[in-house]
């Protein structure tokens, strides 16, 4: 399988320019193919292909678990600009990735990052405390710069999510599949009522496994139905790369 995720990674990027990393998004999308279980899996990729070498040589490659946080007040609250549009939806053959149209930001500690796209990870990949939720939910950011930013908000079986329903009646079942929601949907709708976080430098949790990626987790979960999270996990038994050693990094919560 042709690594689609990143295709569509690399495409939406391409939107806001054509920083480095873009290249790298795009090589990788016609690299070696890769996968969550067996000789392609998570503890292989840094040997599939030479741009996926970050996987097995990196030093700050995430998900990691959170925990021994600083508190750093000088941190401010993440400001959110989503607005609200259609979404393009694509199974890349190892998640759900949706695309909203363009205008979509957040200015964290004074810069702005636009939101390309965002997915989903089954089971969830950030852990509190060595706990990992039912799924996550990346939402991808980029700057005028080129540098990523990822907003993770940690998804537990509860009530049912009024967003997750209106995207999972467009959900793509194939690998290779697209639909498009047309109406209108803001991925705020997506996100916990108090936005308190931890952050910390990381990478892509996918080949190639770039580095230099600023992470944002919510300290709060969002719910989601015991209908929602099985209707996901049966296209994707499992979307998540294991824990990463955190090698001394510093984490910091805002409050």
């Amino acid at each position: 399988m042709r690594r689609m995720g990143l295709a569509m990674l690399g495409l939406s990027l391409g939107l806001f320019g054509s920083a480095p990393f873009v290249a790298q998004a795009q090589q990788a999308a016609t690299g070696a193919p890769w996968s969550y279980e067996g000789k392609q899996g998570p503890l292989n990729w840094g040997r599939l292909d030479p741009a996926y070498r970050a996987c097995s040589t990196g030093k700050e490659q995430s998900p990691i678990d959170i925990r021994g946080a600083h508190l750093n007040k000088s941190l401010q609250p993440i400001e959110f600009h989503y607005m609200s549009s259609s979404m393009a939806l694509v199974n890349t053959g190892h998640w759900i990735q949706v695309t909203p149209a363009p205008g979509s930001y957040i200015v964290a500690n004074g810069t702005r990052y636009d939101l390309v796209q965002f997915h989903f990870h089954h089971p969830g990949e950030e852990a509190v405390k060595g706990k990992l939720p039912d799924m996550t939910l990346d939402l991808v950011h980029k700057s005028a710069d080129g540098k990523i930013a990822v907003v993770a908000v940690r998804l537990n079986e509860g009530n049912a999510n009024a967003v997750l329903a209106a995207l999972w009646q467009h959900m793509p079942k194939t690998a290779g599949a697209t639909d498009k929601m047309t109406e209108s949907m803001s991925p705020a709708g997506l996100l916990p009522t108090d936005r308190g976080y931890w952050t910390y430098e990381g990478s892509l949790t996918a080949p190639p496994c770039t580095e230099g990626v600023r992470w944002f987790i919510f300290e709060q979960e969002v719910e989601l139905s015991r209908d929602q999270l099985r209707s996901y996990a049966a296209l994707f038994k499992v979307t998540s790369r294991m824990i990463q050693p955190t090698r001394g990094r510093k984490i910091e919560a805002n409050e």
